[in-house]
């Protein structure tokens, strides 16, 4: 009950940074084909399509599966994942990559053209800075190093925003979107509607156990994953206390009954150490 209450705490606390939230409120198109267009102001988006909300994908069983947040394409075909990452996990570049390359697999099927690859974007909505520079916005595509007005035209571009950039390098309404995820007030008219849509979605009873689900399910791993490390450290702790008792020539009887005594184990536990 107690875990209950905490879980129903956290689900009213919630705000457009978090994921699972962003992912539900960007299922309204209309709310999504702005934010793309303020991220993407030359874009002439007339309107946008979700091919599957909250996009998985598993390309074999021993490839590492992704789950895309919002993932979008609009009436040209080009195609939008966008994510909202609050932990920095000195990893999204490389994450961006990886995305990229799953999205491309599902674009063209076997025996097709490689020119059937629609343009695409993985977008990652930050409220720190990837690469420390200050910017707002960070985006990137592949260019010939010897000669930066050579593009190689793949179509595949990568944009890092950051809520927490000081630079006047975007355009006011994207800051008001940049300066809300960072939890900023705003009177802007789509802000306000992102947040009517916000409040809305914590009233959906069905999301708001999904996400109760999710939570409950992360603490239990979580709650393994310490027990699993409690249990090696302690493992490696006998390990290594046998291994000097053995270097000092210290008899098997006795390592065992000083494993019993300091372990609280039974004489067969111990014993498995010792052999």
């Amino acid at each position: 009950m107690e875990n209950q209450i905490e879980f129903s705490t956290i689900w009213e606390s919630l705000r457009i940074s978090n994921d699972f939230l962003f992912g539900k409120v960007m299922q309204d198109a209309e709310l999504c084909k702005e934010l793309l267009q303020r991220i993407l102001p030359d874009l002439e988006i007339d309107h946008i399509e979700y091919p599957e909300l909250q996009k998985a994908i598993k390309p074999d069983v021993d490839a590492k599966s992704v789950r895309l947040d919002v993932y979008v394409k609009d009436g040209k075909g080009s195609v939008y994942d966008i994510e909202m990452q609050v932990a920095d996990t000195k990893e999204l570049p490389k994450r961006s990559r990886y995305y990229q390359s799953m999205i491309d697999l599902q674009l063209i099927d076997a025996g097709q053209s490689y020119k059937k690859l629609n343009r695409s974007y993985v977008i990652f909505i930050c409220p720190f800075d990837v690469f420390g520079k200050g910017r707002h916005i960070y985006t990137f595509e592949n260019i010939c190093k010897e000669d930066y007005t050579v593009s190689l035209g793949d179509g595949a571009l990568k944009i890092f925003l950051n809520a927490d950039g000081e630079q006047d390098d975007v355009s006011g309404e994207l800051r008001a979107f940049l300066d809300y995820v960072a939890g900023k007030k705003s009177e802007d008219s789509f802000i306000m509607k992102l947040e009517e849509a916000v409040e809305e979605a914590k009233k959906n009873r069905k999301w708001r156990h999904e996400y109760m689900t999710l939570l409950m399910r992360d603490q239990e791993n979580i709650e393994k994953g310490i027990e699993k490390g409690i249990e090696k450290g302690i493992e490696k702790g006998i390990l290594g206390m046998v291994s000097t008792l053995k270097d000092l020539e210290i008899p098997d009887a006795t390592i065992v009954q000083k494993i019993q005594e300091k372990f609280k184990f039974s004489r067969e536990e111990a014993e498995r150490y010792v052999q």
